[in-house]
């Protein structure tokens, strides 16, 4: 097993090596693989950036949570010792209370309402509220909606879920909404999943498509509830430390090249997911679509316990934003 440097470490290591002579570096820490979307974007945003600034600005990406956790990464960017991360806005939400409205259930009519929202005011208004803490919101990645997977059981209502201990992020978001639905929240690191379904700790968990196939969790369960029930998506952020020091001009192509990081993003997420729910299909799993009408209704406590705050007002003007023409999933937010 690969060790994880400890954080002063790292900070030790990353400290004072963000120029190289009179080119800007950018190191940017990612938790998922080469393989993945993210990391293609990534890949994408260096090389703009360097053909925009005209080589004196590059970045440098550290995949496979190389870098240690999420949430060690944001600790680095609030210290300024590293430049950028992609998180989930899961793990914002213990950094930044206004990110956990994107851990709400059914939240998001589709994924045209989703990107209605987060490329409008209030998704810039969300990146906006990482600036207090020291982190400043870059982009949104698509990360995809999260449903359930499930061993031995058939799940077309929340009453099918009742006793079934399921997998969730450590958010008491998550927590509650699986509550709600009958199941037994069970917080559990991500790569503990795998090995949990194995042994029955946990009869099933909930995630993208894209997490169910490439994490190969679809070998340990027999059915995928198309249930959608959340789409936090992942972020990209800069420390203030870093952003401050930049001029105007190295801010503009920097932006230029994160929108078209993203247009690539979104493209190739759509791409591969697809490609994942055949592949979990092709292997067996039972692919389900269910009506959502009772999982909405059975989760609704939630939105009267937050009524009156800032979470819960940012989750009344979503709602409640109109319905909007089909967007173009290429175009960046």
């Amino acid at each position: 097993m690969r060790r994880r440097l400890p954080l002063v470490v790292l900070a030790l290591l990353l400290v004072g090596c963000a120029e190289q002579g009179d080119v800007t570096v950018l190191r940017v820490a990612n938790s998922l693989d080469v393989e993945s979307p993210v990391h293609h974007a990534l890949v994408r945003f260096d090389e703009r950036l360097q053909a925009l600034s005209g080589g004196t600005m590059r970045m440098e990406i550290y995949p496979s949570g190389q870098l240690g956790t999420e949430r060690a990464t944001l600790e680095l960017l609030q210290l300024g010792t590293l430049d950028m991360a992609k998180v989930s806005s899961g793990v914002m939400e213990s950094f930044v209370p206004e990110m956990g409205v994107f851990s709400l259930p059914y939240l998001f009519r589709d994924r045209e309402h989703l990107w209605q929202t987060l490329g409008g005011e209030i998704g810039e208004e969300i990146l906006a509220s990482a600036e207090p803490y020291r982190m400043l919101g870059v982009a949104y990645y698509d990360a995809g909606f999260r449903s359930f997977y499930i061993n031995g059981r058939e799940v077309r209502t929340p009453d099918d879920l009742a006793g079934l201990k399921v997998r969730v992020i450590p958010s008491p978001l998550f927590i509650r909404t699986i509550n709600l639905l009958g199941g037994n929240a069970t917080p559990l690191a991500f790569s503990e999943v795998y090995g949990a379904l194995q042994q029955g700790i946990v009869d099933g968990a909930e995630n993208s498509p894209m997490s169910l196939y490439g994490m190969g969790h679809y070998q340990q369960v027999t059915h995928y509830v198309l249930d959608e029930h959340s789409a936090p998506p992942d972020l990209l952020l800069i420390s203030t430390h870093r952003w401050n020091k930049m001029s105007e001009q190295e801010r503009a192509w920097f932006r230029q090249a994160a929108a078209e990081s993203v247009a690539l993003q979104r493209a190739l997420w759509l791409e591969e997911e697809g490609a994942a729910l055949d592949s979990v299909r092709a292997a067996g799993v039972e692919v389900l679509e269910v009506d959502k009408a009772p999982f909405r209704a059975a989760v609704a406590p939630i939105y009267a316990e937050l009524a009156g705050t800032p979470v819960g007002a940012l989750a009344d003007r979503i709602r409640s934003l109109p319905e909007a023409a089909p967007a173009d999933t290429t175009a960046a937010p």
